[in-house]
């Protein structure tokens, strides 16, 4: 489904920087720096099948103004709601997000926003734990290594296609000892439900997907949550896109990616990498790659 550019004002030279303009939008993505209420506002209702993003945390990284919590909270609801409204009723919404720190003291941001989704009637279906080993080091308080992910949906009845992510089982050829099923398999020969706690490597000076954003996603965790909860051709939006993993990850996968984000310089890196998808010449990590190989240059993370 088409949806680009429905309600924008300008012509295509006015929404893309110079670089973007070097490619033309094609099916699978539409980009633009613009702020994401701007950006998504002209959107129709309910034709996001997935939206998956990470907003800034509020802890004055470079590409973020730092604010009160209660100031930052404000302009997240705001986003929050034109999210639900783009949400397809069968669709997800998937939001990532660490803690805020304030004089050494933190809040972890799934906490303080879940009382917003709540409000919108949304359903909490799991609250990933996303584990890494890099990181600020720490020296009066334990070294922080997860993230988290809130995974919502609007209605009971949604878009989950678990065997597109089944990971491999410990036990592959664990049969039954007794009952009419004895000697079947007791497991599934796909493989297993991954669990609520993913283990990826952060995006690091050793990642194969670094670039200029200090805080970019993973393109492999962007995977396991387009695979399972969109079909082909859906579409799928991430209104704080950065560099443009999450839709690097829905054009490898025939999904149509929608994003935006405020700083030219990173959406010329999203069209750069898209151009680089379609050419067969952009680098990502593997889907199923060990997390680290000590026989391998650089743990094999490159």
């Amino acid at each position: 489904m088409n949806l680009a550019f429905l309600g924008s004002s300008g012509t295509r030279e006015e929404m893309y920087s110079a670089t973007a303009l070097q490619l033309e939008p094609q099916a699978d993505a539409f980009m633009e720096c613009r702020d994401n209420l701007a950006f998504m506002r002209p959107l129709p209702s309910e034709t996001m099948q997935l939206i998956v993003t990470s907003p800034p945390y509020n802890i004055g990284k470079a590409y973020e103004s730092r604010s009160p919590l209660d100031t930052y909270v404000n302009a997240q609801a705001e986003v929050i709601a034109e999210c639900v409204r783009l949400l397809h009723p069968r669709g997800s919404l998937c939001w990532q997000v660490g803690n805020h720190v304030q004089k050494g003291e933190i809040f972890p941001l799934d906490m303080v926003l879940y009382p917003i989704f709540a409000k919108h009637g949304l359903h909490m279906r799991n609250r990933i734990i996303w584990h890494f080993e890099h990181g600020l080091h720490c020296s009066k308080r334990l070294s922080g290594r997860y993230e988290t992910i809130l995974w919502f949906t609007k209605n009971d009845e949604y878009v989950f296609n678990l065997d597109a992510i089944r990971v491999p089982s410990k036990y592959p050829n664990k049969k039954y000892f007794k009952g009419p099923r004895v000697g079947q398999l007791s497991c599934n020969p796909l493989g297993k439900n991954p669990g609520d706690v993913w283990i990826f490597p952060n995006v690091k000076n050793n990642h194969v997907e670094k670039t200029a954003h200090p805080c970019q996603f993973p393109v492999e965790l962007v995977e396991r949550l387009v695979l399972p909860l969109t079909e082909p051709g859906d579409c799928v939006l991430d209104p704080y896109m950065g560099v443009g993993s999450t839709i690097i990850a829905a054009a490898k996968h025939g999904r149509i990616g929608y994003g935006c984000d405020v700083d030219p310089e990173y959406v010329d890196i999203a069209w750069d990498r898209l151009d680089q998808l379609r050419t067969g010449t952009l680098r990502t990590r593997p889907v199923g790659r060990p997390v680290y190989d000590p026989s391998k240059p650089y743990g094999g993370h490159r």
